[in-house]
């Protein structure tokens, strides 16, 4: 059971949440947090020591539920229908949390969020398994940064738009232009070339046990070069 502490931390959140919707991060004021939540201002320093910690522990709370939204699957029929699943479910989120959305990306700094980190590990899964049955045309960090960079560049600009000119074309258009950067139309494992079969195997390689860590490493370089060379 949560302690009193932690229950009125949650409450705290919840109304800096409530305000945040309503009003924007400007309407996020300490007096009118504390107001809101019940409770004198002081409480809210105490709890969070100044209102950059209360704004990060909403933003923790975003990705958090952001993080539940997700719909995993450890062994997709289909890796790039789970890889267009899990793009359309950041948008959905984004577009459904316009003033959350924004504020937990306003800041670089939120990129070490427990709950972020943990989504990017659901990517990097996603990501994986497209380069373990050659999918993959780039590397696999590379394809994190494009599918991370697409999906909150789509957010952003479509909550900029006035809603007059907001066409679910852009979105489509961006989903697919992301897929077309990131994969490969048929299996590379399947052609002659090197490229595909170093990302492949280079994906399996933590599933082994054979190699000692070192072999591990030095073969992971050479299958780096290996990936990159088309």
């Amino acid at each position: 059971m949560p302690s009193r502490s932690d229950q009125t931390r949650q409450r705290v959140v919840e109304a800096a949440i409530g305000l945040l919707t309503r009003g924007g991060r400007d309407a996020v004021t300490t007096r009118a947090v504390a107001e809101a939540a019940g409770l004198q201002p002081p409480a809210i320093y105490r709890l969070f020591g100044d209102k950059d910690g209360l704004l990060d522990a909403v933003a923790e709370h975003g990705f958090t539920a952001f993080l539940a939204s997700k719909r995993i699957d450890p062994d997709p029929p289909d890796p790039i229908a789970d890889l267009r699943a899990g793009w359309d479910v950041a948008i959905e989120f984004g577009l459904a949390n316009p003033a959350l959305y924004t504020l937990m990306y306003a800041e670089p700094t939120r990129a070490e969020s427990a709950a972020f980190r943990t989504g990017m590990g659901v990517l990097m899964g996603r990501i994986r398994r497209l380069a373990a049955g050659g999918w993959l045309r780039v590397d696999e960090e590379l394809a994190a940064q494009i599918i991370h960079a697409t999906a909150r560049g789509a957010v952003l600009t479509w909550l900029s738009l006035p809603e007059e000119r907001r066409d679910p074309a852009l979105l489509t258009t961006l989903r697919e232009s992301m897929v077309a950067a990131v994969t490969v139309d048929q299996p590379a494992v399947r052609g002659s070339g090197p490229a595909g079969a170093a990302r492949a195997l280079r994906a399996a390689l933590p599933e082994q046990t054979l190699l000692s860590e070192a072999e591990q490493r030095l073969l992971t370089e050479w299958l780096g070069r290996l990936a990159t060379d088309d």
